[in-house]
């Protein structure tokens, strides 16, 4: 199997990419920050996660950019934390809340991302500057940062179909598990991976999961089971890691004795595992060190008023807001081959903790140890 690569932002958006402009064009988020007294380190930041299902959220992006932002300031800087459990009403109280507490600069990781705007309007009208992180938030955000989320449907897609080898033919059947609707980084998943498998296997059952929750992408396997044939379905497109550990738990419930190759996201420690031990062909590793770096760097310079013009070289049109300077991170495609290089590397996971006693054996095959 080829070692996977990074896989570099590149090709088709579902926003639109554009070349910085020249050093005469006012930067959209300078113009807002300078209304602001320019401050020092003693600054106040607040911080909107979705949810803490994916264990990305509380594991990784709250403490690394906690660690950035304090180390940015000083030490001096104070990160305001909540999470909105996937509660689209919550996190706009949250935004009310923030507003309340006179942050001087948001970091919003939205739920929804059209039900968010009027909560970036009303951050916005209060002064206080809004970066977008992973999500691109509908609303007058100033700032964006993510994963070029297209390139990741793509990542998945092509794994899918070297994983099916010469089973990818136009009558092999598969399942399309895609993310939930309020989430817009789904569309953009599920269009990249189209782009791969369109025409060249016949995706037999598609959904749209709700909320990304195990639970409910369990429930939509057992019906494509159902409706298929144990037997006949030759892959599972997964959009994320959670949705994948649900899905094989069904093919299991369901007798399948040999696992379909099934996608993933995110690199859970589960999914992680599920790949070295055979069940789980791939996930994609986005490197979420680099992406709250990031977050953290614009979110920084925001509230202190000062320009992104060393930080983001690129600009992405929202549905409601042109040119938002933006840095996307690159995305790799993680399978058994490459964990030693990705989420040991980055220090996401020890060996130790992938390689519990259950899996110790698995892990001594794909050189873990």
């Amino acid at each position: 199997m080829r070692r996977a690569a990074f896989a570099v932002a590149a090709g088709a958006m579902a926003v639109s990419l554009a070349a910085c402009g020249s050093a005469d064009k006012a930067d959209d988020s300078g113009d807002d920050s300078s209304k602001t007294a320019a401050k020092g380190d003693n600054i106040k930041v607040g911080l909107l996660l979705p949810e803490n299902q994916t264990a990305r959220y509380e594991k990784f992006d709250k403490p690394l950019i906690e660690k950035k932002v304090k180390e940015l300031t000083n030490d001096k800087g104070e990160i305001v934390y909540a999470n909105a459990k996937q509660d689209a009403t919550t996190q706009s109280q949250q935004v009310e809340t923030m507003i309340t507490n006179k942050v001087d600069v948001l970091i919003v990781d939205a739920v929804d991302s059209k039900a968010i705007a009027n909560g970036v309007t009303k951050a916005k009208d209060a002064g206080i500057p809004v970066v977008a992180y992973d999500r691109l938030a509908e609303g007058p955000i100033d700032a964006y940062t993510s994963f070029d989320n297209e390139e990741v449907g793509r990542v998945q897609g092509k794994a899918l179909l070297e994983a099916l080898g010469d089973k990818a033919k136009p009558s092999a059947k598969i399942v399309m598990m895609n993310g939930a609707v309020t989430d817009p980084n789904a569309a953009l998943f599920k269009k990249g991976a189209l782009s791969e498998l369109d025409g060249k296997v016949d995706i037999a059952k598609s959904y749209d999961t709700k909320e990304w929750k195990a639970e409910n992408a369990n429930l939509n396997m057992e019906g494509a089971i159902s409706a298929i044939g144990k037997n006949k379905i030759v892959g599972v497109y997964s959009a994320n890691d959670g949705m994948a550990g649900g899905i094989i738990t069904a093919l299991k419930a369901a007798g399948v004795s040999k696992l379909p190759p099934v996608t993933g996201q995110d690199a859970e420690l589960a999914g992680v595992q599920r790949i070295v031990a055979g069940e789980q062909f791939m996930s994609v590793y986005k490197s979420y060190p680099k992406e709250a770096d990031v977050a953290a760097q614009m979110a920084v310079a925001l509230a202190k008023g000062e320009k992104l013009d060393s930080i983001a070289k690129t600009k992405v049109d929202s549905p409601t807001t042109k040119g938002v300077p933006s840095v996307l991170v690159p995305v790799v495609s993680l399978t058994k081959d490459n964990i030693n290089e990705t989420v040991i590397k980055e220090a996401i996971y020890t060996v130790d903790e992938i390689c519990t006693p259950k899996f110790k054996t698995a892990c001594g095959k794909v050189g873990l140890n």
